[in-house]
């Protein structure tokens, strides 16, 4: 019975995912349009001397926004990242370069910085569009997303961009981001309800409306936030606005990690804050290996025992589980096969690395690009 109810269950939220992925995860354009507003795109960097310049080149490229202009915040870089963001921009107009502010006490880095680039930004910009360096936006990118977000009369939109794994190890991990929210995420309530804990959103790439976002407090109402683009997601709701996701695959190409190592650093600075209370993390997690990793297993057990029934339902589970991922890597420009089929390793990858980071800030060892992270 309990494997036949995993069944059930993982059937059920792998329907979920084909519904939040077919029908209500929102297209933005993918031709030529013009956004007819000014726009100020905002770009944090600190150390990324060698992630940079495509990035900058990229949105020098951007087409269909007649008033764009592009602001640049070196929050304290030591690597040489000020020289190649001046040898790209190489006296453009549009392209203002500023360094960072000290940073105070009680605020993180990057919100930090964000905040910074917010207040610094043209007074005629009605847009404000957050770019992190390991992002390379497609030519239309910000005149999409402008338009996305003014169609779905939202505050802020976050269009996710495809995600570049580049080894074995990420890509047993990366496509996990899009996996979990469009599984259990209910995307078409998350944008009508005013709750702010049914939020998402990824700061690699974010545009809001300029007014909303100081309603909502800005940067400063997230300022020591580790996950501060979902905290900010969240205090846009609180203060009325509306939010929106949207499939940004073929807008833009993140490469978030250039190795394991840091793929596991930059995951240990998050993982704790993204699952909450250690009490929480456990009971999401044992979730997800009853329902992902448990299958297969029953399968095996079914077949070495001469439990055709059993066999047959783990087999079912682990298929399900396995078109859930397909699904997902289908409609976010992911690869799907054959990294689908080793979808339970993945959720025992995902649960090591949880682990990890609650136990490193228990330590007090947590630490991203040379700060300390509480």
């Amino acid at each position: 019975m309990v494997a036949w109810a995993v069944v059930v269950a993982v059937g059920l939220l792998t329907g979920h995912t084909w519904c939040n992925a077919g029908r209500w995860l929102r297209r933005p354009p993918s031709g030529p349009v013009r956004a007819g507003e000014p726009v100020a795109v905002l770009l944090p960097v600190r150390d990324e001397a060698t992630r940079v310049a495509p990035c900058l080149r990229a949105l020098l490229a951007q087409r269909g926004v007649p008033e764009l202009e592009i602001v640049v915040l070196d929050d304290g870089s030591t690597d040489g990242t000020t020289e190649v963001v001046r040898a790209v921009a190489a006296g453009n107009p549009r392209v203002r370069l500023l360094g960072g502010a000290p940073l105070p006490p009680g605020w993180l880095g990057k919100p930090h910085a964000c905040q910074q680039l917010a207040d610094r930004a043209g007074p005629d910009a009605t847009v404000l569009v957050f770019v992190d360096a390991d992002v390379t936006l497609a030519p239309y990118a910000v005149a999409a997303a402008v338009h996305t977000l003014r169609s779905a009369s939202a505050v802020l939109l976050s269009p996710y961009p495809r995600i570049v794994a580049g080894s074995p190890a990420q890509r047993l991990v990366q496509p996990l981001l899009q996996w979990l929210w469009l599984t259990f995420l209910p995307l078409p309530a998350m944008e009508r309800s005013r709750r702010p804990s049914l939020a998402a959103a990824g700061g690699q790439f974010l545009v809001l409306d300029r007014a909303g976002y100081r309603r909502a407090g800005g940067h400063a109402a997230v300022r020591n936030r580790i996950l501060e683009d979902i905290e900010l997601a969240r205090a846009v709701k609180r203060s009325g606005g509306r939010i929106a996701l949207a499939d940004g695959s073929g807008l833009a190409d993140c490469r978030m990690y250039g190795s394991w190592a840091e793929l596991r650093d930059g995951y240990a600075k998050s993982l704790w804050a993204a699952f909450g209370p250690p009490a929480g993390a456990a009971a999401v997690l044992s979730l997800l290996l009853l329902l992902y990793v448990l299958p297969p297993l029953l399968a095996v057990a079914g077949v070495l025992t001469g439990a055709p029934t059993v066999a047959m339902a783990g087999l079912l589970g682990y298929l399900l589980g396995v078109a859930g991922r397909l699904v997902s890597a289908a409609s976010t420009g992911g690869r799907g096969w054959p990294d689908a089929l080793a979808h339970p390793l993945s959720v025992v990858v995902l649960g090591w690395l949880t682990f990890r980071s609650y136990h490193l800030r228990r330590r007090g060892r947590l630490r991203w690009r040379g700060r300390p992270v509480r």
